[in-house]
């Protein structure tokens, strides 16, 4: 006992020992931490269900980082009992494995959007991005009339996918190739969207602000808020109740 108080004395008034063991034990926690991550393929478990965003999605995404609106809103529920009750189901990281880069945010002003798809209809979101008060009365949020005006230009969208591709998004060359025509597909309600729907499932395919003349920003928008949170079936994985 009296050596172990000796030397942890020692090492208490030595400050170059106590820096250089204090480096040693920081150093080797870090290893142990961080060695196993170079012999996995990946830390992010994939989840059935994630896949990449369409073109009229992408775009709609470009949008909503565009006009800030990550600033306002988050993109990631806590597993909280609070936050699940309000919004749904915790996030998951498989959920962001797309993104680049990650919507999750940092402070919520409005609320969180990660479950917000399917919870309200086209026509809702388009009033409220035109007009947040006559939805929300308490909302504080500006106005984005203009969006229903701005048709959507979006250059080359196959360029779009061919460069997150490279940053490990598994488009297909077939996807890459269709990706403009794969916009204007989704973004009308009277095309056939059977192909889209093969390689993008789930893929929701009409016109989303209420004006089939053309394809605008508010289209785009409208559907990529539409899609978040409706990848993963969350209802499959939930315990049936017993029925009685």
């Amino acid at each position: 006992m009296a050596f172990r108080k000796f030397s942890h004395g020692t090492i208490e008034r030595n400050v170059t020992l106590l820096a250089v063991l204090s480096l040693l034990v920081v150093t080797v926690g870090g290893i142990v931490e961080i060695a196993p991550l170079f012999y996995i393929e990946s830390t992010v478990e994939k989840v059935e269900g994630v896949r990449p965003y369409t073109p009229l999605e992408l775009a709609g995404r470009d949008i909503y980082v565009r006009e800030g609106c990550y600033s306002c809103h988050s993109q990631m529920v806590r597993p909280f009992r609070d936050e699940t009750e309000r919004y749904g189901h915790y996030s998951l990281a498989a959920e962001s494995m797309y993104d680049h880069p990650f919507q999750w945010g940092s402070k919520r002003t409005g609320p969180d959007l990660a479950r917000v798809g399917g919870r309200y209809s086209d026509e809702w979101h388009v009033q409220h991005l035109k007009d947040p008060r006559s939805t929300v009365p308490e909302s504080i949020m500006p106005g984005y009339a203009f969006l229903a005006d701005r048709e959507l230009v979006t250059g080359n969208m196959s360029a779009n996918l061919r460069a997150l591709k490279r940053t490990g998004v598994p488009y297909t060359e077939e996807s890459i190739e269709k990706a403009d025509a794969d916009l204007r597909i989704q973004a009308d309600a009277n095309a056939d969207a059977t192909d889209l729907q093969k390689r993008y499932p789930k893929a929701q395919a009409r016109d989303y602000d209420g004006n089939p003349g053309k394809t605008t920003e508010m289209d785009a928008l409208v559907a990529y808020l539409q899609m978040l949170g409706t990848h993963v079936d969350f209802k499959a994985g939930a315990p049936q109740e017993q029925v009685r």
